[in-house]
C-alpha cells in the first residue's frame, strides 16, 4: 500500500483487532446432512466432517427433501430470480401465496415479505417512527433492531435487558402526540432467554405505544403451532411481529405481520422493501413448504427443546457458566475473555465440534462466549458428542 493511500490506516486497525482477539476471518463451509458440515481451506480442500453447532437451522429443514423439492419445482416453473422488486413485477404468485400463508400462520390480517430479516427490522422500524418520536430498545436486541432504531432518527432510549419498569417510566415521559415504539427480540440470539412479552404488551396498551417483536429465533420452535413466543401471549392490536425465513424455516428472507393497515403502511414506506429485488421463487416455495411441515410435526419442536434442556443442565453440572434463563436451542457458555473463547472454540474443533466464539462487539465486553445452536438434525448423538467434548475440556482444567 502506497504512503499516500487513503487506506493506509487499515493495517494498524487490523493489527489492533488481532491483538485483542477480535479479528474475524472469512470461512467457507459445506453443509452436510445430520447437522454436520465441512470447512474448506484456502486451497479448496475440505476438512473431515464437524458437528455443526454454529447453525441457525433449528429444525434441520434447510436440507429436508420436501423443502428442497419445493424449491426445485419453483425454479423450473418461474426461473432463478424474481427479476424486479415486489412493488414492480417481482411479486410472483408464490410470493403472494407465502405472504397470505404467513398471515394465517401468525394469525394476523396480513404479512409482508422482505429480502432478509435484517431488512425487515430496519425497514419496518424506520417506517413506524421518525424525528421527534421515541423508540425504546432492549439493550441486548439484535444489531438489526438497534440499527433500525438509529436509522429511524427517532429519540432512542435503550433500556436494561427485560426491564419493563424502565420501559413504563420512559413511556410516561413521551410528549403527547408523539409516536411511541417498543422494540424487542422475543428470543435473544446471544443469551438464549425470552423477553417478558406479556408485560411489554401490557405496557404498550397502557401508554398507547406500538410494540415490535422480532420472532427470528422463536418462529418454528415455540408455541403449540410453532409460530413463536407471541403465540402464548394475549392478542393485542399494539403488536407488530417481525421474523425471518432463514432460521428454523430453513429458507431465506424476512417478514412483518400485523393488521392490514400496518402492513399497507410498511409496504408504502419501508425503503429496504421498496428498493430491493423480491425474494426468489425458490426461497418462497421453500419457506412455504417449511411452514407446512412445522404445522404438521410438532414433535420435532418438543424433541429439540428437550435436548436443549438436557444440554444446558449437563453443562451446568460440568461447571460451565450457562445462564439459568436459557429456554431454547441457543445455549451460551459465558467465558469472559475473548482469547479464552477463541481457545475453547479451537479445542472443540480438534474434537470434531464446530462452535463459534462470540466476542465484542456482538456481545458486551467481558462476556465473550461459546454460542451453541442446537438443531433437530443433530439428534441425541450430536448432543452427547458435544457434552463429551466440553467435559474433556473441563476435566483438563481441573
Amino acid at each position: 500500500m502506497s504512503s499516500n493511500s487513503p487506506f493506509r490506516w487499515i493495517d494498524s486497525a487490523l493489527d489492533e483487532l488481532q491483538q485483542k482477539d477480535l479479528l474475524r476471518e472469512q470461512r467457507t463451509c459445506i453443509p452436510l446432512p445430520q447437522g454436520k458440515c465441512q470447512l474448506v481451506d484456502e486451497h479448496g480442500a475440505a476438512s473431515d466432517p464437524f458437528w455443526n453447532f454454529a447453525t441457525n437451522d433449528y429444525l434441520g429443514l434447510a436440507g429436508h427433501p420436501r423443502v428442497i423439492a419445493a424449491a426445485e419445482a419453483a425454479t423450473r416453473k418461474y426461473g432463478a430470480g424474481a427479476r424486479s422488486s415486489p412493488l414492480v413485477t417481482g411479486r410472483t404468485p408464490l410470493y403472494a401465496q407465502l405472504e397470505q400463508q404467513l398471515a394465517e400462520f401468525k394469525q394476523t390480517e396480513a404479512a409482508l415479505l422482505f429480502p432478509t430479516g435484517f431488512a425487515a427490522n430496519v425497514g419496518t422500524i424506520a417506517s413506524l417512527v421518525g424525528t421527534g418520536d421515541v423508540v425504546l430498545c432492549d439493550r441486548l436486541n439484535h444489531a438489526s433492531l438497534i440499527d433500525g432504531c438509529r436509522l429511524s432518527k427517532a429519540v432512542l432510549r435503550v433500556y436494561p435487558h427485560g426491564d419493563v419498569d424502565v420501559v413504563r417510566r420512559e413511556l410516561a415521559k413521551v410528549p403527547e402526540g408523539r409516536r411511541k415504539l417498543i422494540v424487542t427480540d422475543s428470543l435473544f440470539s446471544m443469551d438464549g432467554d425470552a423477553a417478558p412479552l406479556s408485560d411489554l404488551i401490557s405496557a404498550a396498551e397502557e401508554f398507547g405505544a406500538m410494540l415490535l417483536v422480532d420472532e427470528a429465533h422463536a418462529t418454528g420452535v415455540f408455541g403449540k403451532r410453532g409460530t413463536g413466543l407471541l403465540e402464548d401471549c394475549p392478542h393485542s392490536e399494539h403488536v407488530i411481529a417481525v421474523g425471518t425465513l432463514s432460521k428454523a424455516l430453513g429458507a431465506q428472507g424476512g417478514f412483518v405481520a400485523g393488521s392490514r393497515k400496518v402492513v399497507d403502511w410498511v409496504f408504502n414506506n419501508a425503503r429496504p422493501q421498496i428498493f430491493s429485488t423480491a425474494l426468489t421463487p425458490a426461497a418462497c416455495a421453500a419457506a412455504s413448504a417449511a411452514i407446512q411441515y412445522v404445522e404438521e410435526f410438532c414433535e420435532m419442536r418438543e424433541e429439540l427443546l428437550n435436548w436443549s434442556r438436557h444440554l444446558a443442565s449437563s453443562l451446568r453440572q460440568q461447571g460451565w457458566n450457562v445462564p439459568p434463563s436459557v429456554c431454547g436451542p441457543i445455549v451460551p457458555l459465558i467465558v469472559g475473555e475473548s482469547s479464552q473463547a477463541v481457545d475453547y472454540a479451537a479445542r472443540l474443533r480438534d474434537m470434531g465440534c464446530l462452535v463459534p466464539a462470540i466476542r465484542p462487539p456482538s456481545v458486551p465486553h467481558n462476556t465473550a462466549r461459546l454460542r451453541i445452536s442446537l438443531s433437530h438434525a443433530h439428534g441425541p448423538e450430536g448432543v452427547d458428542a458435544l457434552i463429551a467434548a466440553l467435559s474433556k475440556i473441563r476435566m483438563g482444567e481441573e
